[in-house]
């Protein structure tokens, strides 16, 4: 899915149903990608992908094929954790999942659990990446009993036009942070809603 040359591959369907296939038999798929900064051809292969899907009349955020099936991100960061903070030079760490986890992964119907970030392994000291790995390790163990990260069912939005339903939008109006990253209600973004579930 990251070649060069998806986009006709996805077009002549030579791909998409090898790829629907392994994903109904699959329980969770995983994301790899070298850094959120470095795989464009990764997020245009899923594009590509999202809108086949969409010519099989799959519902969007709803694509019943995959409603069941769990998605994470997996990747290394060249980058301190700290660089990608509010403050930090390369931003909000939230904000630059959003339109991969919810874009792409939630957008094709997957349930997505929080990604797995190794923050700079290759400037860190050997012991802290062996922890690392050992901290992924566990994780894998208990992986599929994760709850997913939370997101605004489809039935809350309007048919017409897809704006947030008025009694929802009246029902967040007094909270102190926005429902999401990208419906955010002009709100401070909601903290850690792209790496923690029950954010």
């Amino acid at each position: 899915m990251v070649c060069g040359d998806v986009c006709l591959q996805y077009k002549d369907q030579s791909i998409p149903l090898n790829c629907l296939s392994g994903l109904k038999c699959s329980e969770i798929l995983f994301g790899e990608t070298p850094g959120v900064f470095q795989s464009p051809q990764q997020h245009m292969g899923w594009r590509c992908f999202s809108k086949h899907l969409q010519t099989c009349n799959q519902t969007v955020y709803l694509m019943f094929v995959l409603q069941d099936k769990k998605a994470m991100l997996s990747f290394t960061t060249g980058s301190l954790e700290s660089m990608f903070s509010p403050t930090g030079i390369n931003g909000d760490m939230n904000v630059t999942l959003w339109p991969l986890q919810n874009g792409i992964l939630h957008y094709c119907g997957f349930q997505v659990l929080a990604p797995q970030i190794f923050w700079a392994p290759s400037s860190s000291e050997v012991e802290a990446r062996k922890a690392m790995l050992e901290g992924w390790r566990t994780r894998l163990q208990g992986l599929l009993e994760e709850k997913p990260l939370s997101v605004i069912p489809l039935d809350c939005f309007e048919e017409t036009g897809f704006q947030l339903k008025p009694a929802i939008h009246k029902e967040h109006a007094s909270k102190e942070f926005g429902l999401t990253v990208g419906i955010h209600l002009n709100k401070p973004l909601p903290p850690h809603s792209q790496m923690k579930a029950g954010c």
